[in-house]
């Protein structure tokens, strides 16, 4: 099973070198105010894509916290019943 999982990662690996490989041609991105950003094709979808799982993750952190002081608060009232009885 390891050398399994490690075939995969490899092929994944080679698999994001030669799409980056093929896309190393230089873009331009235009922001507001004619402000501009010129970088490699994969760059720019490697920023945004991390941007994008930074934003996802952050927006699941309130929720996150909230579960677990939810969890805290039943775990003290299951231990206070448990006590009682």
């Amino acid at each position: 099973m390891r050398y399994l999982i490690w075939s995969l990662r490899i092929t994944l690996f080679l698999l994001l070198l030669g799409f980056a490989v093929k896309n190393a041609d230089t873009v331009t991105l235009h922001y507001y105010l004619g402000y501009e950003w010129q970088a490699p094709l994969v760059l720019m979808l490697l920023v945004f894509i991390a941007l994008g799982v930074a934003i996802g993750v952050l927006s699941c952190l309130g929720v996150l916290f909230r579960q677990k002081r939810e969890i805290a608060a039943l775990k003290k009232k299951q231990s206070a019943v448990d006590k009682h009885d």
